[in-house]
């Protein structure tokens, strides 16, 4: 039997973009694309360890109670799996270890911030050194963004890519460090992945709207040092094929792919040439 490219999208507990997620994994390439309920692998039906690429979609994970993500984080860092010694973050922390793949959109990244898998600093996967906070707008923020791409970041998700178009809806999207140093050594190491910046995608911006919550350094996306971990808050399971562009009906000349769709061909390429 052929080996497969096999896909997680965990659901449950207020998560609403997994089907679009599990989607742009099959269009990339994924032979397997899974929709877990979280429930599942805590009663240790499905293990992490069957799965190359781990994703974590949007959502209101638990109402956003206690802040975005905040309950959703506590109950994956301590949770027991029903018969076993082991804790799900157990099986987490292993899949890390291997070397696979995990990337958070939006509620997802905010779940990996709060729990400390990035960004990570000094492969430190259980220390929060940063958050994302409400947007300085002070409302939900429902639009589409330019983002700039550090073409010298280790993020395997957006290789030979400059910039991409995509939309944001959140409340909490700012990004925030929680010490200077910490903000400093994330730029130092490259792992800023992504920016909010202008329509040429010539220089990261503070400016409303186009930095829509006023992040840090206009950061709309961060990954680990490995590059294998990766969160943002933009939505690209949200523009994998040309009439989710605003402006399909208008634009002649738009690819059939969407820009969403790079980063996760680049993931599934990955566990394909690095992982099988």
């Amino acid at each position: 039997m052929a080996k497969e490219v096999r896909a997680i999208v965990i659901t449950g507990n207020g998560t609403n973009c997994e089907r679009e997620v599990a989607n742009a994994c099959r269009l990339a390439g994924a032979e397997v694309a899974d929709i877990v309920h979280i429930a599942e692998l805590l009663a240790g039906r499905v293990r992490l360890d069957d799965y190359h690429f781990l994703n974590l979609a949007g959502g209101f994970l638990d109402g956003d109670d206690l802040g975005s993500a905040k309950a959703g984080a506590n109950r994956l860092r301590h949770a027991a799996i029903s018969g076993s010694q082991e804790h799900l973050s157990d099986q987490l922390h292993r899949f890390i270890g291997e070397g696979k793949l995990v990337m958070g959109v939006c509620n997802g990244f905010q779940l990996m911030v709060k729990m400390g898998l990035l960004p990570g600093l000094g492969r430190d996967y259980q220390t929060q050194t940063t958050t994302l906070t409400f947007n300085d707008s002070g409302r939900f923020e429902d639009r589409w963004t330019y983002l700039k791409v550090d073409p010298e970041s280790p993020c395997i998700y957006t290789r030979d890519l400059e910039g991409i178009y995509l939309p944001v809806r959140h409340g909490e999207g700012k990004f925030v460090a929680g010490e200077n140093a910490v903000l400093e050594q994330i730029e130092k190491e490259k792992l800023a992945v992504l920016k909010y910046c202008d329509a040429d995608y010539s220089a990261p911006t503070q400016d409303y709207p186009q930095n829509p919550n006023g992040s840090m350094n206009a950061i709309a996306g961060v990954c680990d040092e490995t590059g294998r971990l990766f969160g943002l808050m933009p939505h690209p399971e949200a523009y994998v094929h040309r009439t989710h562009h605003p402006r399909w009906t208008r634009e002649e000349e738009l690819p059939e792919e969407g820009m969403g769709l790079w980063l996760y061909q680049n993931a599934v390429r990955f566990v394909r040439e690095e992982l099988l």
